[in-house]
């Protein structure tokens, strides 16, 4: 199909009909599809060498930088995305910001070395400053708007700049300070007026990236399988574990997609901000998870004689968390949650009991436990679903 050079840039319709992700949108997300697989491999290496709570700040601090960047993008492009040949051009060149960024994720898990990853994530967060003030242009009644993203991001990013010469002591906490103005600043842009993003296009969005975790874990867990059948060959406790691994990511793909998150989204726009903040945990958590599967397969092929009890809290925090965020973010949005909260709270406690099982059921029984609690949860909801569905109306 034929592409105009340029569109004047405008806010696009909030109830636009049939408005689903662009090919751009699924291009730009493929790169984020090699950075959440740097890190997540990352956070893997440092559960096998049992150094994952040392590692654990240098992940959450790399991931959100891949997730902020995403989700600006994810964001403006719902509200002003006009496909022309100037948009185009500055996606490709975020793209190329992504890209710089996962190559500096081992540097900065190895040495604390942030210095490409601080170089990508400008390069993404000028390119967005171009596009904030290309609105501020063309968008009148969204120009102060706009204008205070432009401004506000831009501020952000010597922050950045300066943060990467500060020692490395200094980093985590001077981290937070500049991760919170980050977080500010579309809550003060958007004071003079809500950008026109489309409830049902961040929803789909936010599910797609929902899915690029999962596939990330997914790998993470073949790869694991292929660590352990060249150094061990096939045993059971490696099917047994990969098996489980399986359903359980299909298991909170599952329940992740049960909450109607875009007519949560339609009828709730003041609570956007929680609901899209929040998927930080989501994601974060998920691709985590991968890390643990991949260690959890490789320690169950080489037979160990004695349980990790790290390895297997790596599989059931992250699963832990997942659940407890998909209530928590949805509670607010929908008049009632389809996933009941007692189940929630149910599931979780189990998940989180269950590596204390482990001198009985070793890692394979605790990795099968929680998959089997996911499943269950997943069962218990279908079935509230169906007991509702065959209730009679009293109104």
């Amino acid at each position: 199909m034929s592409i105009a050079f340029r569109i004047p840039m405008s806010g696009r319709s909030t109830d636009e009909e049939h408005r689903v992700s662009s090919s751009l949108e699924l291009l730009f997300d493929l790169t984020f599809v090699v950075a959440v697989a740097q890190v997540s491999a990352q956070l893997a290496h440092a559960s096998e060498q049992g150094q994952i709570l040392e590692k654990l700040g240098p992940y959450l601090m790399v991931f959100f930088a891949i997730w902020w960047a995403w989700m600006n993008f994810t964001w403006f492009a719902s509200a002003y995305d006009t496909d022309d040949v100037p948009y185009r051009l500055m996606t490709l060149l975020q793209m190329g910001g992504v890209l710089v960024l996962a190559a500096g994720v081992p540097s900065a898990f190895e040495h604390q070395e942030f210095t490409a990853i601080i170089i990508g994530y400008v390069i993404m967060r000028l390119a967005m400053v171009g596009q904030w003030v290309r609105a501020a242009v063309e968008h009148p009644d969204g120009r102060a708007t706009a204008r205070r993203y432009a401004i506000g991001i831009a501020a952000v990013q010597v922050l950045w700049v300066a943060w990467g010469f500060l020692p490395v002591e200094l980093k985590q906490w001077t981290f937070l300070l500049a991760a919170l103005l980050e977080l500010l600043v579309p809550v003060w842009a958007e004071r003079p007026g809500m950008t026109s993003w489309h409830p049902h296009h961040i929803a789909e969005r936010y599910g797609l990236f929902t899915i690029i975790v999962l596939g990330e874990s997914v790998s993470a867990s073949a790869i694991g399988v292929q660590s352990g059948l060249a150094a061990h060959g096939v045993s059971p406790a490696l099917v047994l574990i990969a098996a489980a691994g399986l359903v359980l990511l299909f298991a909170l793909w599952w329940l992740y997609f049960l909450e109607p998150a875009g007519e949560g989204l339609q009828s709730n726009r003041g609570r956007s901000f929680y609901w899209g903040y929040g998927h930080y945990f989501v994601f974060a958590s998920l691709a985590a998870l991968g890390a643990g599967l991949e260690v959890a397969v490789q320690r169950g092929a080489a037979h160990a004689a004695v349980s990790d009890t790290a390895v297997e809290y790596a599989i059931a925090v992250p699963v832990a968390v997942f659940l407890l965020m998909l209530y928590v973010l949805h509670a607010p949005l929908v008049p009632e949650v389809v996933i009941r909260p007692l189940k929630t709270g149910i599931a979780v406690l189990l998940v989180l009991l269950a590596p204390l099982a482990s001198p009985v059921i070793g890692l394979v029984g605790v990795t099968i436990a929680i998959a089997l609690v996911a499943a269950a949860l997943v069962a218990a909801t279908l079935i509230d679903r169906v007991v509702e569905a065959r209730r009679p109306d009293t109104d």
